[in-house]
């Protein structure tokens, strides 16, 4: 089962690191392993987290979509697209689909 509370412990440290803080490599790796366990409960807590939790998020699609070789996880991510079109992750969601080897 995904550990929401684990998800927000590591965004909030996230949130505070400088973008080219070379330590923010770790929270990556970390929301990587934790997304990437069990494809139902990553959908279900993207489709409930805020657009700010999900912009943080954004930037593993590739690896956790690698990971889970997953069809609904795109379309999870597809859906939220056109949810949060502020958030700009067309083409994040586009390189995840093609390392996670998905065709749409």
């Amino acid at each position: 089962m995904l550990n929401k509370q684990d998800i927000e412990t590591i965004l909030n440290k996230k949130r505070e690191l400088h973008p080219n803080d070379p330590s923010i490599i770790e929270t990556w790796r970390l929301l990587i392993e934790i997304l990437s366990k069990n494809e139902e409960d990553t959908i279900k807590y993207l489709d409930h987290c805020s657009a700010d939790d999900l912009y943080h998020i954004s930037e593993v699609f590739e690896d956790v979509s690698e990971k889970l070789e997953s069809r609904e996880f795109i379309r999870c991510l597809r859906r939220l697209d056109i949810k949060y079109p502020e958030l700009k992750m067309t083409r994040d969601i586009d390189i995840a689909a093609e390392w996670g080897g998905v065709s749409e």
